[in-house]
């Protein structure tokens, strides 16, 4: 059974998995101040036009302005008078305020993207308030339930120059639950639209639901059985939240009481450990190893010490489905998103390469994000393409590293000492240099001063420049600092003894900044439907005297239809004649007789309903020709009782079929 655990005992953070019995699906972690702005709906003001760009960049209140592309703008925010497809510089001003909705957090030195075609999430359906030309059913969502959620949609009183798209979570709901749902959210949006109006940009109209109420609105379906919540807090705000939009379902919601950890209990801390790190081991031996570029992430499949499989090509393709498995589990696990590039093991087999195909395409059914697949290269690569939802688990719970900046290898010691000592000589040779001062970790420091003394007594010889070294304990390679004195600075009461010249570096600005007190508030907020949503009336199961009787009346209805008459019963349609039998049909011409052969077979069904279809006596209709190849014609055969009897048994099926005995 799977299960959603809910485990908020630490103030800081906040997690949500999704176990299949001991396994994780699915993870969620929310950092107290780096809650995610995609979906908040704020009140921007236009800083700049980029006409190069097509595109305007608008401050909304958060760290950097939003980045606002042309085809995002409505054209209710276009200046009165222009033409059918103006320009940006004639459609928008600076200064200009418009209600936006963030589409993508902001990411690395990238401001928010930004659209003004607001999209509101329900539970079953998604609502599109100002754009009328959108709207269908989701691309997940295939076969008859498609068939079915259109015609439910169809039937939904819908605004005009709105539209809506049916989630997933909407199939085998009916027209009810999903008005209800429809008007929830027509509801939240006159809400935002009157704050729009008066409130002056930049402002947070809305602010999209905490991790709690999206967790369970887009991850809760059928097969999850239990909510396990650990804490007070978060189990009032979940159940107040089924209650409402879920209340057939309210009772899947447990509070988890006990010593052991509800994370511990289910030993899933390792995995989600595993989820933090660069290289993910596997059950045959071998293992993955995930890095991430500025461009791309990029995915390595490696066989270490896998040895299943009869030769090398075995273990490669069995190694290679393993990974396959696990790749799409951390894709999930990690919210990676963009584009990601999977080098997998040699495969001389197309069928093989066929086959690691198929079973990445077949774990990626689970994902919620939209991911396209390409198929292996001939280098053995496979691209991919996945939707990024939110910020990745990297992004939110990783800094970069102070000492190497995020490329993850340094300088060595005596590579870094052989760069230092070229700049110190470069210094050294500029006009008006009166002194070099030095600060290097300690490691080049001893290097320098040992293995290169006579260099820098040299340098200092011929150019007549002295050199200090100072060993700096707060400096680690690759890290230094030089600076170059001239003659003006040369003042005998500003200098100092080299111990006393350490400097301390600054705080890294990298390093993680404590959480913020106070989170912003919306304008927006304590919106509740009106009326809960309704409730399934299941139907009780007929008892057992009901299906005996049940039994009794459909055995008599049968008996009845069999002791209808065959031969001599007329025709449903009234302007018609009894039937003639088929022996009796001398005065068919030739002509008659030959379109009677030419005439495709067609079973009872067929007959019933092309005979509806005919045209009566007294209508003039042109033949109609067979839209098949007629057969070759056959002789006719003589008729006998026997067949007789076989074309009444036909008749008789047609008569039941047309007119059911109730």
């Amino acid at each position: 059974m799977k299960r959603m655990l809910f485990n908020a005992t630490q103030p800081e953070e906040l997690r949500v998995a999704i176990v299949d019995g001991q396994k994780l699906i699915d993870l969620d972690i929310e950092t107290a101040g780096k809650e995610q702005r995609k979906s908040n709906i704020y009140k921007a003001v236009i800083t700049r036009i980029e006409p190069s760009l097509e595109a305007c960049f608008v401050d909304y209140g958060g760290n950097r302005h939003g980045f606002l592309p042309f085809k995002e703008v409505s054209p209710d925010y276009y200046q009165a008078g222009v033409s059918a497809r103006p320009s940006i510089k004639e459609a928008l001003r600076e200064g200009q305020e418009l209600l936006v909705q963030v589409e993508k957090d902001e990411r690395g030195n990238k401001g928010a993207a930004l659209t003004t075609y607001i999209s509101l999430a329900g539970r079953y359906i998604v609502l599109m308030p100002n754009n009328p030309k959108g709207g269908g059913v989701s691309r997940r969502i295939e076969g008859d339930d498609r068939t079915e959620l259109r015609e439910v949609l169809s039937n939904l009183d819908v605004p005009e120059g709105m539209s809506i798209i049916a989630r997933t979570a909407g199939i085998g709901r009916n027209e009810e639950e999903m008005q209800w749902d429809l008007n929830y959210l027509k509801q939240l949006w006159d809400a935002i639209e009157g704050a729009g109006k008066t409130e002056k940009g930049p402002s947070l109209i809305y602010l999209e639901s905490s991790l709690v109420v999206r967790a369970i609105r887009d991850y809760f379906n059928p097969e999850i059985g239990e909510i396990l919540i650990d804490t007070e807090e978060v189990y009032q705000q979940a159940h107040a939240f089924m209650s409402t939009v879920m209340p057939d379902n309210v009772d899947c919601i447990k509070r988890y009481v006990d010593d052991v950890p509800l994370f511990s209990r289910f030993q899933i801390e390792h995995q989600i450990e595993s989820a933090h790190s660069r290289e993910v081991r596997l059950t045959s031996g071998g293992a993955i190893v995930i890095d991430h570029t500025e461009a791309l992430t990029a995915i390595d499949i490696n066989s270490a010490r896998a040895t299943k499989g009869s030769d090398i090509e075995a273990t490669a393709l069995n190694t290679n489905l393993e990974a396959a498995e696990e790749i799409a589990r951390q894709m999930r696990l990690r919210d990676l998103g963009g584009l990601i590039v999977i080098d997998f093991i040699d495969m001389e087999s197309s069928k093989n390469q066929r086959d690691v195909e198929n079973r990445l395409r077949d774990s990626l059914r689970y994902d919620r994000a939209r991911v396209q697949t390409a198929k292996i290269s001939r280098f053995g690569l496979l691209e991919l393409s996945r939707q990024r939802l939110q910020p990745s688990l990297g992004e939110t719970n990783f800094i970069t590293c102070p000492r190497c900046s995020g490329i993850g290898h340094i300088r060595g010691t005596e590579s870094s000492a052989l760069h230092i000592l070229r700049i110190i000589q470069e210094e050294a040779m500029k006009d008006s240099s009166a002194a070099i001062h030095a600060q290097v970790p300690v490691d080049v420091a001893t290097f320098l001063l040992n293995e290169k003394r006579a260099d820098i007594h040299r340098i200092e010889s011929r150019l007549a420049v002295p050199i200090t070294l100072i060993p700096n304990p707060h400096l680690e390679t690759p890290n230094y600092s030089i600076t170059r004195l001239r003659q003006d600075d040369m003042n005998g009461e500003t200098l100092q003894a080299s111990y006393n010249m350490v400097v301390k570096p600054e705080a890294n600005k990298t390093e993680q900044e404590p959480a913020k007190a106070a989170r912003a508030v919306a304008v927006v907020q304590g919106i509740t439907p009106v009326q809960p949503a309704p409730m399934k009336v299941e139907q009780a199961a007929p008892s057992l005297l009901s299906q005996i009787t049940g039994w009794f009346k459909a055995l008599v209805a049968s008996d009845k239809v069999a002791e209808k008459p065959v031969a001599t019963t007329p025709r449903n349609n009234p302007r018609r004649g009894p039937r003639p039998e088929r022996s009796a049909r001398p005065e068919r011409n030739e002509e008659g007789n030959r379109k009677r052969r030419d005439r495709p077979e067609r079973n009872a069904t067929q007959n019933n309903e092309s005979r509806a279809n005919e045209p009566r006596d007294n209508d003039k209709a042109a033949p109609v020709e067979a839209a098949v190849k007629p057969k070759k014609p056959r002789p006719p055969r003589k008729p006998t009782e026997p067949q007789i009897l076989e074309d009444n048994a036909v008749v008789a099926t047609e008569l039941i079929v047309a007119s059911p005995v109730a």
